[in-house]
């Protein structure tokens, strides 16, 4: 597949990466192009800004999350439906598992999508002294994709006098500067980012920041470089064709079971590619909101509530009386449920705010969640039910391992101990979440592509148990 695209990644976390790729995707948008962006690693957050500039959901990559082949696969599925492709990075370019691997780095995504790469290098107080930075990615591994850099807050003059040093000494081209914008700043909270919705002008910053970057970047030149991009193979792996194709995914797509999935601005961590891939399996999607609406959709056959903010919502998630009845009673309905990180939170008894003061939840779970001072199991795992979990197992046949992330600053009085999540990086190892009735809740954010008969076997589960249910009504 031949596929325009480039990557735009940085020495490390904080250099301008997010204002920068929606500057840039803002231009484009400009341009009257159709642009697909992507965001590497397991982030929520900056494929929300990268959708307020373009109007189109963003998608996440990680070769954790899908290896190789899939990976290319979920980018060239987006990528083909449009003009050019854009790769946000993630950290420093090459940071992967356990801090010690490049593996599910930003180099590791451009190295699987052979995608050329543009370093975003903070020349901020520097001059020479920054080839020598330059040099040393460049040169820690020998296909590094690295193509070209922009020097980010630094004056026009310092990047006119540095460009031919850096083209000629390193053979990379120099694709402008980005000024110091004094009053363009992204706040942050506990989990990263302020939310794009919470930034009143946010649409006429991006607007202003695209100005100030057709002046200062080269677009003529990142557009040459990335139609200059190899084409890629991008077919569809053998282990998804043979499920898209299984007699029982057939029979899911007949059955069409109707999965309510909560999005607001509490429950707002959704991979995109999740939902598609439950739409592709059969399910029809609905979404809800358990602070806005008075009860889940009443044709409902299962529930997703995804991680977000229910702590800084705790009161008027907890006031909202007759939704948490609405989620007990599906509880009770044994409809299946999937709940995330704070999905998971909002089904306990209790729940503290940013605060710690205590609200009531659903009372799905017979625990308290509480607010903790640091991040707790943070990072990629897989998670594998437990060797005692023989009715899940069979339940969930196939579905597991899965892999997932936690990030979270809250915890459990009773986070579970149905599945055992493990670090790919080192031995550590912890139980975790509620398997029960084809239900799977705890903290960790799943990716179903990581196993796309998870999914299946969700929507399976679905099924059969409205049929439970039917056949006793």
């Amino acid at each position: 597949m031949k596929q325009p695209r480039f990557m735009l990644a940085a020495p490390s976390s904080g250099s301008g990466k997010t204002m920068i790729t929606c500057g840039i995707l803002q231009i484009l948008k400009n341009r009257g192009y159709r642009v697909s962006s992507f965001k590497c690693g397991p982030d929520y957050i900056d494929p929300m800004f990268h959708t307020k500039v373009l109007g189109t959901i963003s998608r996440n990559l990680d070769t954790f999350f899908t290896g190789e082949e899939m990976t290319r696969f979920l980018f060239a599925k987006t990528a083909r439906q449009t003009d050019l492709s854009v790769i946000e990075g993630v950290m420093g370019y090459y940071d992967g598992l356990g801090g010690i691997r490049t593996k599910a780095s930003s180099y590791d995504l451009a190295r699987v999508t052979d995608t050329p790469v543009i370093l975003i290098v903070n020349a901020k107080g520097m001059s020479l002294s920054i080839l020598a930075q330059i040099k040393g990615f460049l040169d820690y591994q020998k296909d590094s994709k690295i193509k070209g850099v922009i020097l980010n807050q630094t004056s026009e003059m310092t990047c006119r006098m540095l460009t031919p040093k850096i083209e000629s000494e390193l053979g990379i081209c120099v694709f402008g500067y980005v000024p110091k914008i004094a009053d363009w700043h992204l706040e942050s909270r506990h989990l990263g980012l302020v939310l794009p919705d919470e930034i009143s002008d946010l649409r006429e910053q991006m607007q202003r920041l695209a100005d100030i970057l057709e002046k200062t970047l080269d677009i003529e030149s990142i557009l040459q470089m990335a139609e200059g991009a190899k084409e890629m193979e991008d077919d569809m792996p053998k282990s998804l064709k043979q499920l898209f194709a299984d007699p029982h995914v057939q029979k899911i797509r007949t059955q069409r079971p109707q999965i309510a999935v909560a999005k607001d601005e509490a429950f707002c961590f959704l991979y995109e590619d999740n939902l598609k891939l439950l739409e592709e399996l059969g399910a029809e999607i609905t979404f809800f909101s358990p602070l806005h609406n008075a009860k889940v959709p009443e044709n409902a056959d299962g529930l997703l509530l995804p991680g977000g903010y229910p702590e800084l919502f705790a009161a008027g998630l907890s006031e909202n009386s007759e939704m948490l009845a609405s989620i007990r009673y599906c509880e009770k309905k044994a409809i299946p449920i999937l709940a995330e990180c704070g999905g998971f939170m909002y089904l306990h008894q209790e729940m503290q705010d940013m605060e710690g003061k205590t609200y009531p939840m659903a009372g799905v779970i017979n625990a308290a969640a509480y607010r903790t001072e640091k991040l707790g199991r943070f990072g990629y795992i897989t998670l594998d039910l437990n060797e005692e979990q023989a009715e899940a197992k069979n339940i969930w046949q196939q579905g597991f391992p899965v892999r997932a992330h936690e990030f979270h600053y809250f915890d459990s009085t009773d986070p579970g101990s149905a599945c055992l999540a493990k670090k790919p990086a080192g031995k550590r190892s912890w139980s975790c979440s509620y398997a029960k009735d084809g239900s799977l809740m705890g903290f960790p954010h799943l990716y179903y592509y990581s196993n796309p008969m998870f999914a299946f076997r969700f929507l399976e589960n679905c099924i059969a148990k409205k049929l439970e249910r039917e056949k006793v009504s």
